[in-house]
């Protein structure tokens, strides 16, 4: 089949099947048919509204089916869409606005009385012809922000796809697809929208529960899905009869992706749901490289996030940019292909003359190709020379029975240039003390020198934390226990 664009996929496959269920939300089910015919209304809206080819569309709404009305509506008019948390400060969302200029905005209000607004998708039908568009650039959703502030990263690729044709080796082309995550989130947008042009159903949850996830995967027979480690986290802490594994025995597979998975809880994970049902791909939202690792793989070499696939090529170099032999830590560089897969807007990238691109992770290569990531390299702690990754501290604390999350990071110190300090939420606040004891005994000189309790989730809903920021807040709130 050649390729297509996104909206001739979607009116092709309402046209075969206008009652097939395609989303499955909160308020029931959603029809191939039904969510053509609301694209179409949207996309008359946004082209009476100034909305052209190749223009931004910034969207904010929950998950469920208004959010891929409002997507499918955005390329069917030849637009971008732009996914945005709804959890965005004004100030945040201003600056993202002066940045992408966007041509309208569909739920959250925008900050400029400049863009078009439609606060709902829910309109008044609108039928008649539309040009077959495609954008040059299907999604440009921002950046977590994990690092520092957040920017756009516009893809190359254009709205168009071969819905023959799997889309990666790892997802499979037909499957009732679990939506967990924020689909405002880049990978979780990709694997939704790219899985439900090829065949898939949606079955899309407002947030992440873990026994509701537990739940609508064994009421719809879901067969693939996304997670992030603290998905896994939690669902790990659910009672054995909650999470009996003949609830979810309908999953072909899970992939887990986002963050890096402390070894314990990743074993743990394959003990429950099996390692021939996993795997793991490291990537970014640029799609510069990425490696990917199964479960049985994983068993052989635990830390492991895999090897290069899709014509990826990995280097790992000093600061000075000499490679390192196998076994060496460095910067991972990536390679894949001979054009850039994205481009940023208010930041620049890394990317080289040769193609070699870089997400700010230090990791090394093992003999055998396969890649280990330590952490990234905005994030780890100089403790007078020691390199400490939070990644290390915060695996030794989330093996504490009563630490339900830990994030590391570091602290200005007079003497040592940096300390390590955590937070830490626990399922019993009693229990910080020896928790501290116990990190302070398996990390020795590398433990935290205090914890901070906290009593809200630390990552946001696709499992990101910025460091720096929680540092910040921990500072002004002077809570070191």
């Amino acid at each position: 089949m050649a390729t297509r664009t996104f909206s001739a996929i979607l009116a092709a496959r309402a046209a075969a099947d206008p009652d097939e269920p395609i989303v499955v939300d909160a308020e029931g089910t959603m029809t191939a048919g039904e969510l053509d015919a609301a694209a179409s209304t949207l996309a008359h809206a946004l082209v009476d509204r100034g909305v052209r080819q190749d223009d931004l569309v910034s969207v904010s709404l929950p998950n469920g089916r208004d959010m891929v009305t409002a997507c499918f509506g955005i390329w069917r008019a030849g637009g971008t869409p732009q996914p945005l948390s709804s959890d965005l400060t004004p100030s945040e969302r201003a600056d993202l606005e002066a940045l992408a200029h966007p041509a309208a905005a569909i739920g959250g209000q925008p900050s400029s009385d400049r863009v078009a607004w439609l606060p709902d998708v829910r309109l008044p039908a609108r039928t008649g012809p539309l040009p077959d568009l495609a954008a040059s650039c299907w999604k440009a959703p921002a950046s977590s922000g994990s690092t520092g502030r957040p920017k756009i990263v516009r893809a190359a690729a254009p709205a168009t796809l071969d819905p023959s044709r799997p889309v990666a080796e790892f997802l499979p082309r037909k499957a009732t697809q679990i939506v967990a995550g924020p689909l405002w989130h880049s990978a979780v947008f990709t694997y939704a929208f790219r899985g439900l042009l090829t065949q898939h159903r949606l079955v899309i949850l407002d947030r992440f529960d873990a026994a509701r996830w537990i739940d609508a995967v064994e009421a719809n027979r879901a067969t693939w899905g996304l997670l992030v480690p603290s998905m896994m986290a939690r669902l790990l802490r659910l009672p054995p009869e909650v999470r009996a594994v003949e609830r979810v025995a309908s999953m072909v597979s899970v992939l887990h992706m986002g963050a890096p998975c402390a070894p314990a809880l990743k074993s743990a994970f394959l003990d429950w749901i099996g390692p021939e049902r996993v795997d793991e791909v490291y990537a970014g939202s640029e799609s510069n490289g990425l490696t990917r690792i199964t479960g049985k793989e994983w068993r052989e070499r635990p830390g492991s996030v895999g090897r290069p696939i899709a014509g990826t090529e990995i280097r790992v170099r000093t600061e000075d940019g000499t490679d390192v032999s196998a076994g060496e830590s460095g910067l991972v560089w990536m390679r894949r292909g001979d054009v850039a897969a994205y481009s940023y807007v208010g930041a620049s990238s890394r990317r080289d003359d040769d193609g070699w691109d870089t997400l700010g992770d230090i990791g090394h290569v093992d003999a055998d190709g396969y890649l280990f990531l330590h952490d990234r390299a905005d994030d780890i702690i100089n403790r007078g020379g020691d390199k400490i990754a939070p990644a290390l501290v915060e695996a030794a604390l989330e093996s504490h029975p009563a630490v339900e999350e830990a994030v590391a990071f570091g602290v200005p110190d007079d003497d040592l240039g940096q300390v390590v300090h955590a937070a830490v939420r626990l399922s019993d606040p009693g229990a910080l003390p020896l928790v501290l004891a116990e990190a302070r005994s398996g990390l020795g000189r590398r433990a935290p020198v205090a914890l901070h309790l906290w009593p809200t989730p630390l990552r946001n809903a696709a499992g990101k934390v910025r460091r720096s920021a929680l540092a910040a807040r921990i500072g002004e709130a002077g809570t070191t226990r």
